[in-house]
């Protein structure tokens, strides 16, 4: 998006590229902020206006691929259009990186902890503001912020019902994960993915090999004590889905395959074919993603509390 907004601006009469560069930087900046760890931290905060005070209400937090921001996150994912319909609050938060592009440190360390510490604190923060549904908190992410994603399944399991992954680069060994409660996830990857091999291996983009996508699944499947043989069903021409059932807790894992697909949102805005390979139009993300999240909220104790406020 970065460089599609980029090669837009070149084309342009020279008298008007300032006036694209502010307007470019107007739409595609975060609205709010706090310090969380000594650092500045942004945010896109996107509340419908259905949305009713009195009553409680599901948040869905969405995390960028790395070098994008909330934004672009926003543009990509198109959650936006599905909280109007079903009036869920939504929160792009932005990763460190300065005023431009940002990363999610997803790596072992102090760092990836400051990031936690910040999701959390997003949390807190809005439930200030928001009558927000303690059993309704989920998350999700494009590439690094898929690895985020499953971070935040291993650090905040008592806050965060469900997780969505979208093309995740998994940068964190799976043996990272103490958490063992069982958390639902649900996990879009193409299998012409050229960022993040579909088969696992090393690209451009890191050094350090990513895991087998379909290995990983089956992990997080094992984590949440499911039964051992996944159903599988072919739900479009070019996208399989692979569901693992009769797990602790209800918390299914579901795979959805799709073959050809790039470093893509399947059914989001397309970005760059040329670059991160080919959209599928043949199944919404965003749409089953919230669908699934809809069907796991997150498992009270006894005493009727959630797990964690």
């Amino acid at each position: 998006m970065v460089l599609g907004a980029a090669l837009a601006i070149i084309g342009l009469p020279v008298a008007m590229v300032p006036i694209e560069a502010v307007s470019f930087y107007a739409t595609n900046r975060d609205n709010r902020s706090f310090v969380s760890s000594g650092e500045k931290r942004e945010y896109l905060l996107y509340v419908p206006k259905s949305y009713d005070p009195t009553r409680p209400t599901p948040l869905v937090i969405s995390m960028h691929a790395a070098g994008l921001w909330g934004a672009a996150q926003k543009e990509t994912s198109q959650w936006n259009n599905l909280a109007d319909k079903e009036g869920f609050i939504v929160v792009y938060p932005s990763g460190v990186g300065g005023k431009g592009v940002r990363i999610w440190r997803a790596e072992p360390g102090p760092d990836l902890m400051k990031d936690v510490q910040f999701i959390s604190e997003l949390i807190d923060t809005l439930k200030k503001s928001y009558n927000i549904d303690s059993t309704q908190i989920y998350a999700n992410g494009l590439s690094n912020g898929g690895g985020m994603s499953f971070a935040l399944s291993c650090t905040l399991s008592g806050r965060i019902a469900a997780v969505g992954l979208v093309a995740a680069a998994q940068t964190l060994p799976w043996r990272w994960c103490a958490d063992g409660r069982a958390v639902p996830m649900i996990a879009f990857h193409g299998t012409a993915d050229p960022e993040v091999p579909y088969d696992g291996g090393s690209s451009w983009v890191s050094q350090r090999p990513f895991p087998s996508t379909p290995r990983w699944a089956a992990n997080w499947a094992r984590r949440n004590r499911c039964g051992a043989d996944p159903v599988e069903s072919t739900v479009a021409v070019d996208v399989t889905r692979r569901a693992y059932t009769g797990c602790a807790d209800n918390a299914e894992v579901v795979l959805y395959t799709i073959q050809g697909g790039g470093h893509t949102w399947p059914g989001g805005t397309p970005l760059p074919e040329w670059f991160v390979g080919r959209t599928t139009r043949n199944i919404d993300a965003t749409r089953l993603m919230w669908a699934f999240f809809s069907d796991h909220p997150l498992q009270k104790k006894q005493g009727g509390s959630a797990a964690s406020q």
